[in-house]
């Protein structure tokens, strides 16, 4: 319908809205306070501060207006004050819900709850209405919810095997279903191979173990001895033994299908169960030295079963002293070889070597060295404080009978391992005096205070310095200061008849005495004197 100009005058003066204009006083005054309601509601809320101002996302109502914008924020006052009611005041300006109320059109408000925030001073006040919404730096706009072009190449699966290597090695995204045809798989493989990466190299060979045969995998893998050390070091990793050993059995190699297959039994927990899988592997083509180890290993435990089940019988009777004084404190089941030869002397020792339990049998079934033996007889001996069975391990007899200590870890071993078991003083000496070096020997003695050795020792040096030197270290009156004294006064006698008779004798006659001097024997030496003068 046409309107003349009265009409149509009439008509937008009357209507239910009106028009924004900034000359209108009245309704400026009322934005402004529209405004301070907005500042009043978020000046104290402190805690979402720092949430708005990170958050540049433009927040919109149900209604379809931006949340913080002027006309939003006068429709909340509204709805406030018509649900709590005229009763509660909480500071917010009175606004007339009947007024005429100018609304703003969506696309024209630059208005938001984090635009407010951003132009916050430093002193927690908003900055003027005006000056927040002039500056176009703070407005704010939704992101884009899916990210450019430019970046969906990463999600792109038609690399070459190239590029998908340099991405799996670069951590970057990268798909391997696309390399469906064998050849581009093994490309893949070799490709995986050149850079020398384990991840990568693990990686591919996990995607061609899902998506090829096993035949048609070992069959390449044979030309790629990279690859094949680590895949089998995967499966051993992953305890894959069934596939393991079908790769051993296709590739030929039964010393490792019989060592896998050996492994086996650290997974078996009943030592009768354990020994008779032993007994199976015995048969397994092991290399020569792997043989032996697996039949020593058996025996081993074979005979352990029979001494544990043995001794477990004697020390719940309680009638043999060394268990009542000394009981077991583990099982002597699975243990090594050295620590059974140790629990053998320990508890056992003495036996006759017919029997399982004994040390000598022990060291003859499983070739044990001199050494070892004595290593750990000696530390077994030694700490039952058994010393009177330390001279059957070191006394030795020769083709004519002849007696003498000997042993393959030198004495000053044995010194040391008997004083860490707390050997008398005697008992040291006796083993120090033994060693050959004398300043080890002297070094030795004098650590484990054994003054008779010191002292023998420079005699046997003939050096009465520093044997008047130690007198001065050792108590008084004790049978050491008194044996040096003794030693001194021999020889200062000694000294005075080979002084007296050393003027008198020719240089022949000399040498003669010299000889004599080494007898330490005054006695012996005047009468050797005796006789030169009567011929």
């Amino acid at each position: 319908m046409l309107r003349n100009k009265p009409d149509e005058d009439d008509y937008w003066n009357n209507s239910k809205f009106k028009a924004f204009t900034f000359d209108d006083d009245d309704e400026f005054s009322q934005l402004k306070e529209s405004k301070r309601a907005v500042n009043s509601i978020f000046v104290t809320d402190d805690d979402d501060d720092d949430e708005d101002d990170d958050d540049g996302v433009e927040k919109v109502s149900w209604s379809g207006e931006p949340v913080g914008s002027i006309s939003w924020s006068i429709k909340e006052t509204a709805s406030t004050h018509r649900t709590t009611g005229e009763g509660r005041d909480y500071g917010f300006p009175k606004i007339e819900t009947t007024a005429q109320i100018p609304s703003l059109p969506k696309q024209g408000s630059s208005y938001s709850l984090s635009s407010l925030f951003k132009g916050r001073s430093k002193l927690g006040n908003f900055q003027v209405l005006s000056d927040s919404t002039n500056d176009p730096s703070l407005r704010s706009f939704a992101p884009e919810l899916r990210k450019p072009k430019s970046e969906y190449k990463d999600y792109i699966s038609d690399w070459s095997p190239e590029d998908t290597v340099r991405r799996m090695q670069k951590g970057k995204p990268y798909s391997l279903e696309s390399f469906r045809s064998l050849k581009d798989k093994l490309l893949l493989l070799d490709e995986a191979v050149q850079i020398h990466d384990g991840n990568v190299i693990t990686a591919v060979l996990i995607f061609l173990k899902k998506s090829l045969s096993k035949e048609i995998l070992f069959r390449e893998l044979v030309s790629r001895q990279m690859a094949l050390q680590h895949f089998i070091h995967f499966l051993k990793e992953a305890g894959e033994q069934k596939l393991l050993l079908e790769l051993f059995k296709t590739l030929g190699r039964t010393e490792d299908m019989a060592l896998l297959q050996y492994s086996e039994h650290l997974n078996i927990k009943d030592e009768v169960q354990r020994k008779d899988f032993l007994k199976g592997c015995i048969s397994l083509p092991f290399s020569v030295d792997d043989a032996s180890h697996v039949q020593d290993h058996y025996t081993l435990l074979e005979r352990q079963i029979i001494v544990e089940v043995n001794d477990k019988h004697l020390e719940k009777a309680g009638q043999t002293e060394i268990f009542k004084k000394y009981p077991r404190k583990a099982s002597i089941l699975n243990m090594p070889i050295i620590t059974t030869l140790y629990y053998s002397c320990f508890y056992h020792y003495g036996e006759s070597e017919g029997t399982y339990s004994s040390p000598a049998n022990i060291k003859k079934t499983f070739k044990i060295s001199d050494k070892q033996y004595l290593l750990a007889a000696l530390g077994a001996r030694a700490k039952l404080k058994a010393w009177k069975d330390m001279d059957t391990l070191f006394t030795t007899k020769n083709w004519l009978g002849y007696t003498k200590k000997k042993t393959p870890i030198g004495f000053h071993r044995v010194a040391d391992i008997l004083h860490k078991n707390n050997a008398p003083v005697q008992v040291l000496q006796e083993y120090v005096s033994l060693v050959d070096d004398t300043d080890l020997k002297l070094n030795l003695a004098s650590k484990y205070k054994c003054h008779d050795v010191i002292i023998d020792t420079y005699k046997d040096m003939k050096d009465r310095h520093q044997l008047m030197v130690y007198r001065c270290k050792v108590d008084r009156s004790s049978p050491e200061e008194r044996k040096i004294d003794d030693i001194l006064s021999n020889t200062v006698s000694f000294h005075m008849v080979m002084l007296t008779y050393d003027a008198l004798l020719p240089s022949l006659v000399h040498r003669r005495l010299c000889n004599a001097i080494l007898m330490h024997n005054v006695t012996g030496f005047i009468c050797h004197k005796k006789n030169l003068f009567r011929k």
